[in-house]
């Protein structure tokens, strides 16, 4: 069976952030299972935020089409984000936001949703863990025709969560990372 290339989008750029943390992790626990993993900042993608009528007068932003065929270019993708308000960030919405506008000639609107998976991760001091950032996120990418997998992770009081190494030290986040890691894997080479 082919190898599948996953990506791994945090949806922090902060200094110091959780989430960009266990999207390292994320990116190594796929490198280990052998898998092509590229892990990006939203930062290298800067967007205005979305406006329609800007994007009538001016056309859609080329950093939203690459973002857009960044995700194109991977068989599955991890987006790791943090809880902002009980929802997502403004940063992580406005891509999403944006790369859904995204419609090459050939292709059906929502199309890169549609034809690969997404898992999704999130990192927090609290003890939810972000939990209700992922119930949006989960809500959001249904709403753009994603195949969002059954596994996720809810990372837990992730000040406290690594060792000195920045792995993961209690063994419930390990195999909640790998069961996340193995479901992704496993459905991205199904869709190949």
């Amino acid at each position: 069976m082919a190898t599948p290339k996953i990506l791994v989008i945090p949806g922090s750029t902060r200094t110091g952030s959780h989430n960009v943390r266990l999207a390292a992790v994320a990116a190594y626990e796929f490198a280990q299972a052998g898998v092509e993993v590229t892990r990006i900042s939203l930062a290298d993608f800067p967007l205005p935020i979305y406006d329609a009528d800007l994007q009538a007068r001016s056309g859609i932003p080329k950093n939203a089409v690459n973002l857009k065929r960044m995700i194109g270019s991977h068989h599955g993708v991890l987006i790791v984000t943090p809880e902002y308000n009980a929802s997502v960030p403004p940063l992580l919405k406005n891509a999403i936001d944006w790369i859904s506008r995204v419609q090459d000639p050939h292709e059906t609107r929502n199309q890169v949703f549609r034809d690969r998976p997404f898992a999704i991760a999130a990192a927090s001091q609290s003890r939810l863990g972000g939990a209700r950032a992922l119930a949006a996120l989960r809500l959001i990418l249904s709403a753009c025709h994603a195949n969002v997998i059954a596994s996720q992770l809810a990372l837990s009081f992730a000040d406290q969560a690594y060792d000195d190494m920045d792995r993961l030290k209690l063994q419930a986040d390990i195999d909640a990372l790998g069961g996340l890691v193995r479901q992704l894997i496993d459905v991205s080479q199904r869709m190949m």
